[in-house]
């Protein structure tokens, strides 16, 4: 809560910012985070609103809880690649941030990681993440395109949710399950390929994809979530239209309404 407090140098022989530690500096603008740094806390610069920009150092291998969330300044950050983890909304509503470089390193992208970026525009996730968590990139609406490497096996609970400018997306064929709202409200995205591998497609998966005009669903797909893909327009592809017949049967009929 020092808001006056306009910028800071952190000295060598530091080695973790700790919780809470800048919180609320509204007025911060510049930070020096020295190389010996390993661990930046929970909330360590929440809410500090003026903050532009943020070298994080070689060395740092958590970026804790919240930790630049809201600050809606930041339009860069450099990530190294000694981080392993982001954590549960480390840049979540981070408004002014339109590119992040996600190193090699990161296996994790922690739950609402960039929730609300809404000026991001791309996102490359390196082939190393093996989790996209729970809204990971939720109500990011001007995220376009996004590829999705092929150590992914799932696609968390609404990770891509109301990503409204968002017109392709690849979903590689180490995928087995999309969760629920993965895509939901994803307006934009005109077409999308399920790969074979994928077994189910979770509650609400692609529901008001209204720009959706085609999708293609293997067969290997037996699992659908109530509507998967409600007030979706125009065709549904399926490429073993017996057997999926029978998954709506017996699970939702009315899974396909409003398509």
């Amino acid at each position: 809560n020092c808001t006056g407090l306009t910028n800071v140098v952190i000295p060598d022989g530091v080695t973790e910012i700790g919780d809470c530690a800048f919180k609320d500096c509204t007025g911060l603008t510049s930070v020096v985070i020295p190389d010996g740094v390993t661990e930046i806390g929970k909330r360590a610069f929440y809410h500090c609103t003026g903050l532009t920009s943020v070298v994080i150092p070689d060395g740092v291998k958590v970026i804790g809880n919240w930790a630049f969330e809201w600050c809606t300044g930041l339009t860069s950050v450099v990530i190294p690649d000694s981080v392993t983890e982001i954590g549960k909304s480390a840049f979540c509503v981070c408004t002014g941030l339109t590119s992040v470089t996600i190193p090699d390193s990161v296996t994790k992208i922690g739950e609402s990681a960039f929730k609300s970026c809404t000026g991001l525009t791309s996102v490359v996730i390196p082939a190393s993440v093996t989790e996209i968590g729970v809204e990971a990139f939720s109500g990011c609406t001007g995220l376009t395109s996004v590829v999705i490497p092929a150590s992914v096996t799932e696609i968390g609970w609404s990770a891509f949710k109301s990503c409204r400018g968002l017109t392709s997306v690849v979903i590689p064929a180490s995928v087995t399950e999309i969760g629920d709202h993965a895509f939901e409200y994803c307006t934009g995205l005109t077409s999308v390929v399920i790969p074979d591998g994928v077994t189910k497609i979770g509650y609400c998966a692609f529901r008001d994809c209204t720009g959706l005009t085609s999708v293609v669903i293997p067969a290997s797909v037996t699992e659908f979530g109530d509507g998967a893909f409600e007030y979706c327009t125009d065709n549904i592809v399926i490429s073993d239209e017996t057997k999926l017949e029978n998954v709506f049967d017996r699970n939702y009929s009315d899974d396909l309404s409003g398509c």
